[in-house]
């Protein structure tokens, strides 16, 4: 069974990794609605699902609303675990910078949720810098490794896609890096201090969060499954499944190779890890191993500052990443959107749901078409990003019927986690994404490091002609993208959501609930969500034999009246899978005078937002 979605969400390959197992996946209300209701939950059951149950009653805000935003006048966090959000916070507190708080906090998600993170993946992240007053991009991305041919890459490729686990698909981690680039401009206190927490919680350990746990299961069970793909999972498994056998929910977890890896880097800096004896065990451990990446890779891995994209969804600014993303979709899907009174339709109505799927379809066609490493192809940004090319294609959008072909637009000739927040007293907000792609990455842990290597380099091309094909000491194509919006030139929401392709989907919903319907930052990442699977990309992330329209999954929450006009109209019906993605956000709010920090975390998942 090959559906290498990009509908992870909840840690990317989360997701993604339960759907390249056998298990059966969460299955919606509507397709279980002839089945009994359990009168109970069962002890040992992981679901307990009862579509006729809501949410208790809320006298304030929406009531579908879990709860409310956290508030604060000198800093805030929100991250994909307590723990690391706490870490944040008690960096703040001690005098850090959003910055500072952030790489703490990544550095502790390493360990707490090493289903979506981890020094051996890549790292991107849009911040807002006062003193400059703009948003400004870094992008920790990694590249191939320069010994692996295209010719190689083709010969263990079936099916014309890269294999989604072991060396094949491994590329350069970039998170590191791009940690280290971050804190030399922006950083208050010493880099080693930012690794204590993260060393702290290795040592004494740390109780397993259920969803998280769900996930380190599935991925080990795809890991050891016989011809996986992993040249090897003694590594593995002797990290994340001490004793035999993988952690269970509340289970105390600890990792002492990652503290070891850790007490080096903060000792050594970027360089124990690039250059010293990190790069040393990496190279020797693919050589022993049969892979690619090497030494030479690792020491000329930089991250990047850029300028980033942005564009105006009804009079508000909304920043995207450039370089190897996918950013620039959420700006064409807003885009697109902007032409319909999305408002005047409803909230969660048919026609809004409708009018915001089919903008997701004819962004994701160029997507497909246009988005690669731009230092390896030229993309036509300017004109995908403009208002008048979003107005040719919103003139396709029909309400009565979905198109079927949907095609990419036609240049001029000339012409894809973890999420968190982290904002400070002084005003300086950051929007962090971190990924080590598919779940909990490629299945390879080098000797006595304590972390996976990412599986990105799954996601290029091997289509001739095609400006995302595999080439050595190339960047893939990236689904991971943070997110940001300001308001009259001046900060408004720090935010992301997690998950693959789910991701602009994600981001134009969270701007959509936002602008159009008027939910403040919790309702909006509490509303239900749809999620669209299914575009011509090449990198084989989508099921096999979906139709043109593709699957449309929508959460439960969904009324029903919306959900059967959909289906009459002819979207094809998939069930949901937990793939909706992970929110995090920061509002940046002023009481007078005076700076006020919202913070929102996300109910699908294990998260925590904090502010003070």
């Amino acid at each position: 069974m090959r559906r290498r979605s990009f509908i992870a969400a909840l840690p990317i390959a989360a997701a993604a990794t339960a759907s390249l197992t056998s298990a059966t996946p969460p299955q919606t209300p509507t397709a279980a609605k002839d089945q009994p209701l359990p009168k109970f939950q069962a002890e040992g059951e992981e679901r307990f699902t009862r579509p006729d149950v809501h949410a208790g009653d809320r006298v304030s805000g929406a009531s579908f609303a879990s709860r409310s935003a956290a508030m604060g006048r000198s800093g805030a966090a929100g991250t994909a675990h307590p723990l690391a959000t706490l870490a944040a916070i008690e960096t703040l507190k001690r005098g850090g910078s959003a910055i500072d708080a952030a790489i703490a906090a990544n550095a502790c998600l390493g360990f707490l949720e090493p289903t979506s993170s981890g020094i051996g993946g890549d790292c991107y992240a849009m911040i807002w810098d006062p003193k400059l007053s703009k948003v400004v991009s870094l992008a920790g991305s990694g590249r191939s490794p320069k010994s692996l041919s295209l010719e190689t890459v083709r010969v263990r490729s079936k099916k014309g896609v890269i294999a989604p686990l072991g060396a094949i698909a491994v590329s350069t981690p970039g998170a590191l890096d791009a940690w280290w680039t971050m804190h030399q401009r922006y950083g208050k206190l010493k880099w080693a201090e930012l690794f204590e927490p993260a060393i702290h919680l290795c040592e004494s350990g740390s109780p397993v969060p259920q969803v998280i746990g769900y996930y380190i299961k599935r991925n080990l069970a795809i890991f050891a499954r016989a011809n996986s793909g992993v040249e090897e999972t003694a590594n593995a498994m002797k990290t994340y499944a001490p004793g035999g056998h993988a952690p269970n929910e509340g289970d105390v977890f600890r990792n002492p190779d990652l503290a070891r890896t850790y007490r080096m880097i903060a000792e050594g800096g970027r360089d124990a890890y690039y250059e010293g004896p990190i790069a040393e065990t990496i190279d020797a451990y693919f050589k022993r191993i049969g892979g690619w990446l090497s030494r030479e890779d690792l020491r000329e891995q930089h991250a990047e500052w850029l300028d980033s994209l942005v564009t105006t969804y009804r009079g508000v600014e909304v920043y995207a990443m450039a370089a190897n993303t996918q950013g620039l979709a959420t700006l064409q899907l807003l885009n697109i959107a902007e032409n319909f009174d999305l408002r005047g339709m409803g909230f969660q109505s048919a026609a809004s749901l409708h009018t915001q799927v089919e903008a997701k379809r004819l962004a994701y066609e160029d997507r497909a078409r246009y988005y690669a490493d731009p230092h390896f192809a030229k993309i036509p940004i300017e004109w995908l990003n403009s208002k008048a090319y979003a107005a040719e294609r919103a003139k396709l959008i029909r309400q009565d019927a979905i198109l079927d072909p949907v095609h990419p637009g036609q240049a001029p000739s000339h012409g894809d986690t973890t999420y968190f927040t982290v904002a400070d007293s002084e005003g300086v907000m950051i929007s962090q994404i971190q990924s080590n792609f598919r779940g909990m990455g490629s299945g390879l842990v080098a000797d006595g490091l304590g972390f996976m290597f990412q599986d990105r380099g799954e996601l290029f091309s091997l289509q001739d002609g095609h400006p995302n094909i595999y080439a050595p000491g190339k960047r893939p194509f990236q689904t991971i993208i943070p997110g940001f919006a300001t308001r009259n030139g001046q900060p408004w929401m720090s935010f992301g959501v997690m998950g693959g392709d789910m991701q602009p989907q994600g981001q134009a919903q969270i701007i959509i609930n936002r602008v159009d319907y008027g939910l403040d930052i919790q309702a909006a990442g509490d509303s239900p969500r749809w999620h669209h699977e299914g575009s011509s990309q090449s990198m084989g992330e989508d099921a096999e034999g979906l139709s043109a329209k593709g699957i449309l999954r929508l959460e439960t929450g969904v009324p029903e009246a919306t959900r059967r006009a959909l289906t009459e109209l002819g979207w094809p019906p998939g069930p949901s899978d937990g793939g909706y993605g992970r929110y995090e956000c920061i509002e940046h709010r002023a009481s007078g005078a005076e700076r006020v920090y919202a913070a929102a975390s996300e109910m699908r998942a294990d998260g925590m937002a904090l502010a003070y």
